[in-house]
């Protein structure tokens, strides 16, 4: 299922979400936008048992968001630019007034039903005026090479635990090998294959963790046939080896579940 752009805000805490190298974080005076899906890690930054935090994640379908470009009068993008596929901006008064009238009706459902895709169109158009318009219009019209870049992230998280193919996918969305390479880093911030690895270490550690596989046996799912290369580079990602990390993870489930058993 192709992956539909996002407008995510948080109304208390804050959250940083890591894409490669780059950081990008939000709070209640900020937005993030996403218009690719990408192997991102993030984190909750601020939050606590008095002040837990409370975000939301509204879907942009692309034809409700062409539907808004050209009733309000915006031109499609016409450069072939790339467009990064993630990033945060201030939230302006109006936006965050549109925001809070949509929560609301959460407790309408009657109004909801009228309302509610009338506030997510305003929504769409106050994005559309501030700084990050330009790169939702591009994206969501499939201006540019990001529409190639979409399928090729798209068949990269299918098939993340097959052989990495470049030539294969640059041909298939009608790319040279070299451009499709710079096309990719631009939007996704990582090469194809550290995007693969991404993919790949990140599902190692849900199936570590959720279904109790063994280090070696996560590998191999995930497309890896080196134990030990695999736990190299398990540990330059999350900084510990796989097992340590598992056993980490579950020790702060644990303990966050004594205490709110405590509470």
């Amino acid at each position: 299922m192709p992956f539909i752009p996002a407008f995510c805000v948080i109304a208390q805490g804050s959250k940083e979400v890591l894409l490669g190298s780059d950081r990008y974080q939000y709070d209640p005076m900020h937005y993030l936008l996403a218009t690719v899906e990408l192997p991102i890690m993030s984190q909750i930054l601020e939050a606590s048992k008095a002040q837990s935090c409370l975000s939301l994640r509204l879907d942009l379908d692309s034809t409700l968001v062409g539907s808004v470009v050209v009733e309000a009068g915006y031109a499609a993008s016409q450069s072939r630019a790339n467009v990064k596929a993630i990033n945060v901006s201030p939230l302006d008064a109006p936006l965050l007034d549109a925001v809070v009238r949509l929560v609301r009706l959460l407790d309408t459902p009657a109004e909801a039903r009228v309302l509610m895709p009338l506030v997510a169109r305003e929504i769409i158009y106050r994005l559309l005026k501030g700084k990050q318009g330009a790169r939702l219009r591009h994206i969501a019209v499939l201006g540019g090479y990001t529409h190639h870049i979409a399928l090729a992230v798209e068949r990269l998280r299918k098939e993340f635990n097959q052989p990495l193919r470049i030539e294969s996918i640059a041909r298939d969305i009608g790319m040279s090998v070299s451009g499709f390479h710079h096309h990719f880093k631009s939007v996704t911030a990582m090469s194809p294959l550290q995007f693969q690895k991404q993919v790949r270490l990140q599902e190692a550690r849900r199936l570590m963790l959720g279904e109790n596989l063994d280090a070696s046996s996560a590998a191999y799912q995930v497309g890896y046939d080196d134990a030990s290369h695999f736990n190299r580079e398990y540990k330059r990602l999350f900084g510990a080896s796989p097992m340590r990390d598992v056993e980490r993870l579950r020790e702060a489930v644990r303990e966050t579940a004594s205490s709110r058993a405590i509470s």
